[in-house]
């Protein structure tokens, strides 16, 4: 897990260093530049496989042919280098940069469909003069490329690619970005003029002034046969989830979990612990018990008591961690500067368990990120089942029963809602007129046979997790843990086991009034009863409306009466100024107007943070 950078031709020195070090939060460890007349390659190491100066990058292979940098693990990569080995293939490190150098050499761009992990890289040829760079399927590892007078050069970060550009302004596209904030992350429209986001699942070739990129990965063509059988359904996906969990504790360095104490953090730390009482397997570290809980005391937002529930179960001790705004208020420009990105609540709760984190000795979190989109976790996507169960009035009902179940008694989500009948009667309502008047939202995917047969809950759930939600949380989790050199694995992002539940019925997610119902039946022996089957949810947020009107509100009243917000050409500092005085001086805000206000707000904030910072 490290920061890359790669500039053709080769970039003059002292600007290539420049741009390299903006990236040096991402792995403090190790840094090497390498350089020929067509190239310069960059590298920022955070050492995780094989610490010794082997692993060092960029690698030059023992041929002298190729080169490479390289951001991510191969969580496999132990298999994969015994089969190397066997054709004939002899390795200097214990790394896995060593190895997907070498799947390379032997395989080409297939050796893509080999790897499980996550990883963004490039890999120089200097016999055919051809650069080659890839993405991982889902896009957990970030790549950014722009043309600059000729030259092409490609970044883990938009900061890194700013030293090379003439000027540095906000994209043409930025109001489409600030309205479609889950929608431009899957897309190759960035924030900043003249950068472009490398896509997710593909591959590419810049050869001769030109890049070519080709798409090597879709879900749907990975789709697979599962069981008829519920039960037996259940069982391959523990066996999946087990082995997603396993491969990803392969580490030499110390792991640990950001844990919530809902579900999905939670049936991954109750996993490492049973895997952990499987004995001695290849690489998997044993010193994993460190669980990380963020604390919101006095808050909706405090789950430490479930958390505490999961440590006290497998035996180990958590570290708890109060999220307190007022600790890095004077670091938050920084912050939103290494964040680089718009999103619609304040990243200190992320960053700050992250620092933590890492201020405790730990470099690698396995996290469980990813399950929402996979198996309906949130609110009224819930609802896209109706199109599914048909006129069924008891499947309808227990659907509708779900959904209530998911929030604490008294939440505002709720608050406004009349009846059950009434959220059934709105939704159906409301998604039919999108149809006919086509404004609801069409995958990209849409044509592809596979999509066509996949049922209704199940497309609204591809599209979150490949094209909107998911694709910005994953940037999102890569900024808030590298801004303080921590990795997150997440397994629920396994190629295998994404395919395998695309591939499941709507039925074996929501079930018998739960959500995500085949993952809490695979785990159930593995944790708490009452966690696994708890119907609550919370989320890792911000509470925004008890910072604004707290802790935060001179630090918002400030602005909104500062020259540089009232002089900003990114937002209506009329508006916006309302809208957060709006909700400092009411009695009862409910979140959601938080959220838009804090929203509104972030582009100046960004402009501060990043562009103005990159001016300098």
């Amino acid at each position: 897990m490290c920061g890359i950078l790669g500039c053709l031709p080769k970039s003059e020195n002292s600007l290539f260093d420049k741009a390299l070090r903006t990236l040096a939060h991402r792995g403090s460890d190790d840094r090497g530049i390498w350089s020929l007349p067509e190239i310069s390659l960059g590298h920022q190491r955070l050492s995780i496989l094989d610490l010794s100066k082997e692993g060092h990058q960029p690698m030059i292979h023992h041929s002298g042919r190729y080169a490479i940098v390289f951001n991510g693990e191969i969580y496999n990569f132990l298999e994969i280098r015994k089969e190397l080995i066997d054709l004939g293939h002899r390795f200097n490190s214990n790394s896995d940069t060593e190895v997907l150098l070498a799947a390379f050499i032997e395989w080409g761009d297939q050796c893509l469909m080999k790897f499980n992990g996550m990883w963004a890289f490039a890999i120089w040829d200097c016999q055919t003069k051809k650069l080659f760079l890839a993405r991982d399927r889902f896009g957990k590892k970030p790549l950014f490329y722009a043309l600059i007078n000729g030259r092409f050069v490609f970044a883990s970060e938009m900061k890194a690619i700013c030293p090379f550009l003439p000027e540095i302004k906000p994209s043409k596209e930025f109001a489409w970005c600030k309205q479609k904030i889950f929608d431009y992350e899957s897309t190759d429209i960035c924030l900043i003029e003249g950068i472009k986001r490398f896509p997710a699942g593909s591959f590419g070739y810049w050869q001769d002034g030109k890049l070519s990129i080709i798409r090597y990965w879709n879900t749907l063509d990975h789709l697979v046969d599962v069981p008829t059988s519920y039960n037996k359904q259940v069982a391959v996906f523990r066996n999946l989830f087990m082995d997603a969990c396993k491969i990803r504790m392969r580490s030499d360095v110390p792991i640990g979990t950001a844990l919530s104490g809902g579900l999905d953090s939670s049936a991954t730390i109750s996993a490492m612990a049973a895997i952990s009482r499987q004995g001695d397997q290849d690489r998997v570290s044993k010193d994993w018990q460190h669980a990380f809980v963020a604390c919101f005391p006095g808050t909706p937002l405090d789950e430490s008591y479930f958390a505490r529930r999961v440590v006290e179960n497998i035996g180990i001790e958590a570290t708890y961690f109060n999220i307190e705004p007022l600790r890095t208020i004077d670091s938050l420009e920084k912050d939103l500067y290494l964040f680089e990105e718009l999103y619609i609540t304040s990243p200190v709760p992320m960053m700050q368990i992250y620092r933590a984190i890492k201020d405790h000795g730990v470099t690698v979190s396995i996290d469980g990120h990813g399950a929402d989109e996979l198996f309906s976790g949130y609110g009224n996507s819930l609802f896209h089942s109706f199109f599914d169960i048909g006129l069924n009035i008891g499947q309808i009902g227990e659907v509708l029963q779900t959904y209530a179940d998911l929030f604490p008694s008294g939440s505002s989500q709720l608050s406004v809602r009349d009846s059950k009948l009434k959220l059934y009667v709105e939704f159906m309502v409301r998604q039919s007129a999108k149809k006919i008047l086509g404004r609801d939202y069409v995958s990209k995917d849409a044509k592809h046979n596979n999509f066509k047969r996949l049922d209704h809950l199940s497309r609204h759930m591809y599209v979150l997790f490949h094209e909107t939600i998911l694709p910005t949380l994953l940037r999102n989790y890569d900024r808030y843990s590298m801004a303080s050199g921590v990795e997150i694995r997440m397994p629920f992002m396994d190629h295998r086991l994404v395919s395998y539940v695309f591939s499941l019925p709507w039925t074996s997610k929501l079930r018998s009034g739960f959500t995500k119902a085949i993952l809490r039946d695979a785990v159930k022996e593995l944790m708490p009863t009452d966690i696994a089957f708890r119907k609550t949810k919370i989320g890792f947020n911000s509470p925004i409306v008890d910072w604004m009107k707290g802790p935060l509100r001179e630090y918002f009243l400030d602005h909104v009466h500062s020259k540089d917000f009232l002089e900003c050409q990114l937002i209506d500092a009329r508006v916006v100024a309302g809208q957060i005085e709006g909700v400092i001086a009411s009695d009862n805000v409910p979140w959601a107007q938080a959220e838009k206000a804090w929203t509104d707000f972030t582009p100046y904030l960004w402009e501060k943070a990043f562009i103005k910072r990159n001016q300098q």
